[in-house]
């Protein structure tokens, strides 16, 4: 893939996001994929139309998008529906080998909406730099996992991902009734340590609990968009609506937790501009 982009950008950074879009791409596609000895011209393919999209911006024409990829668009027959399940448990297996810092850049970057460069070096406090280092690192463990993997049992990750959902939903409307701080007790460590999204630092439930009441009080209420989940890393994604004129609030808040022992220990909330997202529905 890199070979690929380098050829047709050029060595330096476009080349480099060129690779990383790609990787977005396949990853999020990759239940499309029915022949594993089909991959390597398929992801070529994939970056390699990137590198166009970018060359054809670079010229500033203007060009309808077009899926060059030839995949089926029907509905897939029960056994197609096997194979990406069988599909979706690998990759999240594999994703489940990276070390922790890599873990999270990844699913960050991969499965959530705060994907660019500065969003992730924000919520993981560390240079743009050190989020690039990480993302190459993790795409290459990635590489090695997939293929070490391949030809064992994966656990359903549907399951456990539609418990992180309701947990996630479940959290927010007892937040809306009142019961943010009963809930916590259940699932967060009494010293939980906290960092705002204006960068305001807080230790305790209490002061999670605190934050939540004075927005509800000011109208605030939370629409759960997202949830991504794996082994110690968690993320949580709402819009927020129904603020009064005279508080300042966001379009819409990610929570990027910590887990140790299955209990959040550590948060770090981004408000993100924008406009405001559509509601999915939950798994």
């Amino acid at each position: 893939m890199q070979a690929t982009a380098l050829a047709l950008l050029g060595a330096g950074p476009d080349a480099e996001d060129a690779v990383q879009d790609a990787t977005l791409t396949a990853l999020r596609r990759l239940d499309d994929l029915r022949d594993p000895a089909a991959a390597r011209s398929w992801l070529t393919t994939i970056v390699r139309n990137n590198c166009r999209m970018r060359l054809r911006a670079a010229r500033r024409t203007v060009a309808a998008p077009v899926d060059e990829l030839g995949l089926p668009s029907a509905d897939p027959q029960p056994e197609q529906l096997l194979e990406q399940r069988a599909t979706r448990d690998w990759v999240w297996h594999a994703l489940s080998r990276l070390s922790e810092p890599l873990r999270v850049v990844a699913l960050l970057r991969y499965f959530s909406e705060a994907r660019s460069y500065q969003e992730i070096a924000a919520l993981c406090d560390v240079p743009v730099g050190t989020v690039r280092s990480r993302l190459s690192q993790a795409r290459a463990k990635l590489t090695v996992a997939l293929d070490e993997t391949a030809s064992a049992h994966h656990p359903d990750v549907a399951t456990a991902q539609r418990a992180q959902w309701r947990e996630a939903a479940d959290t927010i409307a007892e937040a809306h009734r009142g019961s943010f701080g009963d809930v916590l007790r259940d699932s967060w460590w009494p010293d939980v340590r906290t960092v705002g999204p204006r960068g305001e630092h807080g230790v305790g439930r209490d002061f999670l609990v605190m934050a939540m009441d004075t927005d509800l009080s000011h109208g605030v209420r939370h629409t759960l968009t997202n949830v991504t989940a794996a082994e110690d890393v968690r993320i949580w994604e709402s819009d927020l609506s129904g603020a009064d004129e005279a508080y300042c609030c966001a379009p819409s808040v990610l929570w990027l937790q910590r887990l140790d022992k299955g209990r959040v220990r550590g948060l770090r909330l981004m408000h993100r501009g924008g406009e405001t997202k559509t509601p999915q529905r939950g798994p």
